[in-house]
């Protein structure tokens, strides 16, 4: 039996239990984010989008994750505080959790095993930057790094995959999610 995406347990930041039905319906950005990355800023760019397609049914949704060089080391407090300070992020964000360690969350399971492989940037300073350092993905379909995306559409089904260097005003990206929009 497969289970949806939105029948998965998840936690919201603040604990409370909680799944992606709310969301059920609706265009999903499902990003990892951190807090001490150089991608970081791209948090910005996630709140231009939420703000831009939020309307028209498009929820980004943030999940901390201190797997890629314990980039997220805070507490949920922390996390929140940084993210409403800094970057005014006003779209759900989620507790942290695991995306390429044991044991991998279940909703990255699922989202991987839907879509094993990112769109590539066309930009490789990512990936030499992170072989450089010995932090590349263990396997193929790992997560790449802190902001990668996984876009899904308003049928549940993982219609895409941005690496993490794409950023969100990257037009790849716009158009898939306008696309999704219809």
């Amino acid at each position: 039996m497969t289970t949806s995406l939105y029948d998965i347990p998840l936690q919201a930041l603040d604990g409370a239990p909680t799944t992606l039905e709310p969301w059920k319906g609706q265009v999903l950005l499902v990003v990892n984010v951190a807090s001490q990355c150089g991608l970081t800023p791209q948090y910005a760019g996630l709140q231009a989008l939420h703000e831009r397609y939020g309307n028209r049914g498009l929820q980004v949704l943030g999940f901390p994750c201190n797997d890629f060089a314990a980039q997220e080391p805070g507490s949920a407090a922390d996390i929140r505080d940084f993210c409403d300070t800094r970057f005014g992020v006003t779209f759900p964000l989620f507790a942290k959790l695991n995306i390429n360690s044991e044991p991998r969350h279940p909703l990255y399971a699922a989202l991987i095993a839907a879509q094993p492989q990112a769109q590539p940037s066309g930009d490789s300073k990512l990936h030499e930057t992170l072989g450089k350092h010995g932090l590349l993905p263990k396997h193929a379909s790992d997560v790449t790094w802190n902001f990668e995306k996984f876009l899904v559409g308003r049928d549940g089904h993982v219609i895409g995959r941005f690496a993490p260097d794409i950023t969100p005003d990257d037009a790849r990206l716009s158009a898939a999610i306008e696309a999704a929009l219809g």
